[in-house]
């Protein structure tokens, strides 16, 4: 699918992965629609500068149902071609130890904002028989590690939420292309030692720049892939996850204490 010219959407996009790819899409001359917890001048300065058709910032707390309705009232005349479900959180730690609150955050923020955004943006794309919804999975969704147990449950939940509707869009000129996204190195990254240390002797360090993932999407959605997966070591791990689940397992097992 083409990016120049084209209206996108991008939750979370402040930062990391969902700013390194707003940056890309500016420098493909698109019109950006990006979705923000607070307004952010510096954010619009650096697109407009990167050359950027139009940026707008719509300010949405998506941990609140409240302020997703709102969001999506307030945007509900926008034709657009691309939306990029990016916005997540992270959960750690062994399940009696993670709190209640944290725990329904996760779903909320990763799976129901997800789920919403993507039923209200797809019927104009139906209508208009264009259009492609991107959503932010893991391999968490696959390499089931101790202690990523409500993380892991939610990029699942995206997963299949996605791959569910490639098969309801076929033939429609809609599509969604499923990210099960590596270790990135954002803030969410830096996370993973304070919420996983506790429980593994060594934390992996195997990750990319945010930049270099964002031009892995990109060519993603210029060649209408569906799913995009990591290559390399991670690669590796994800393929043992997949199809041989037993060693995965007895692997990360080894690893961990509680």
């Amino acid at each position: 699918m083409e990016i120049k010219g084209a209206h996108i959407m991008i939750t979370g996009a402040s930062r990391g992965i969902g700013r390194a790819f707003a940056k890309s899409c500016a420098e493909d001359k698109a019109h950006l629609h990006l979705v923000v917890r607070k307004k952010d001048a510096a954010l619009v300065k650096e697109m407009e500068e990167a050359g950027a058709e139009s940026v707008t910032l719509w300010t949405a707390d998506l941990s609140s149902p409240h302020s997703i309705a709102k969001l999506i009232e307030a945007t509900s005349d926008l034709k657009l071609d691309i939306l990029f479900n990016n916005a997540g959180v992270l959960t750690g730690g062994v399940l009696d130890k993670q709190s209640e609150e944290d725990i329904a955050n996760v779903f909320q923020v990763n799976v129901i904002a997800l789920v919403q955004l993507t039923r209200a943006f797809l019927p104009g794309m139906l209508r208009r028989k264009r259009g492609k919804i991107i959503n932010n999975s893991s391999v968490s969704a696959i390499m089931h590690i101790p202690g990523a147990s409500t993380y892991s449950a939610s990029k699942a939940a995206v997963l299949a939420f996605t791959e569910c509707l490639k098969n309801e869009l076929h033939g429609t000129k809609v599509t969604a292309l499923s990210l099960v996204t590596p270790g990135i190195k954002t803030g969410m990254y830096d996370e993973i030692a304070e919420k996983y240390g506790d429980h593994f002797e060594e934390i992996p360090g195997d990750a990319i720049s945010p930049q270099t993932y964002a031009k892995m999407i990109r060519e993603a959605v210029l060649n209408d892939l569906t799913l995009l997966e990591p290559q390399g070591l991670t690669g590796v791990g994800l393929k043992i996850a997949k199809y041989i689940p037993q060693v995965f397992d007895w692997g990360a097992r080894r690893k961990f204490k509680r």
